[in-house]
């Protein structure tokens, strides 16, 4: 579980935290209400110096293609990857060495309920402070030379409050671990394990919202409103997405 996550805030308030290069290239990034596997999304990296607190902003596409995929169709099934196993999993473990990165957002959604109709829940921080997910990122290039750039969320298991909805979380990282997560001097997986906590329960909050945000296409502000009271919510079990 992370399968759709916002970013309805501006950007810079990463990049200023971590003195960030290449800013003009995402600064122009729109307000986001549904992001989904397979488009294109914000990251923060380390910037190929040799200082080690050089970093940038980029862009890539959601969904992990590891540099030896024989196609790209591969990120479809590596939006994810659980922290606790990237480090061995041949998908990740290139990437959780060398190429680590920050993927901004505000705020997430999961799913739950019974049967077919589940219920979609928006979950935020405290209010409603932004934060970076940890993720990984790889490049890969095409049969025809194109490079494309790829990047995947990692998973924990849910704090108390979360696990009301799903037993999987997104890594949430706190400010203070963002350059120890980006550091490319750091590639010993047990060191970099340490890092990979649940985010504390008393900072989260989250309701019900409309079964709009069902569709990706749907895209607007409207997906995070509050799900009106009359409409009750099926039974919380379950998830509309995997780990």
């Amino acid at each position: 579980m992370c399968g759709r996550f916002t970013l309805t805030k501006p950007i810079p308030w990463l990049a200023e935290i971590l003195d960030a290069k290449n800013t003009e290239s995402v600064g122009s990034v729109s307000s986001r209400y549904n992001v989904a596997p397979g488009t294109e999304i914000a990251i923060v990296r380390a910037k190929e110096s040799t200082d080690k607190d050089a970093h940038e902003l980029a862009l890539a596409r959601w969904g992990l293609v590891p540099f030896w995929a024989k196609d790209a169709d591969f990120g479809a099934r590596t939006i994810n990857a659980r922290s606790e196993t990237a480090s061995q999993k041949p998908a990740f473990r290139a990437a959780f060495r060398y190429k680590r990165c920050l993927i901004p957002a505000d705020g997430f959604y999961e799913w739950a309920g019974s049967g077919r109709k589940k219920q979609p829940f928006f979950i935020h921080l405290e209010a409603r402070k932004p934060f970076a997910f940890a993720g990984l990122w790889e490049s890969w290039t095409g049969a025809d030379g194109s490079v494309l750039e790829t990047c995947t969320v990692l998973t924990t298991e849910a704090n108390e409050k979360l696990a009301d909805l799903h037993h999987r979380m997104p890594v949430i990282l706190p400010e203070e671990s963002y350059a120890e997560w980006l550091n490319p001097g750091e590639n010993r997986a047990k060191a970099i394990q340490e890092i990979l906590k649940p985010y504390p329960s008393e900072a989260f909050s989250y309701y019900p919202v409309s079964e709009r945000v069902n569709s990706p296409r749907n895209d607007d502000a409207a997906c995070i409103e509050r799900r009106a009271e009359e409409e009750k919510p099926p039974e919380l079990q379950g998830s509309l997405f995997g780990d």
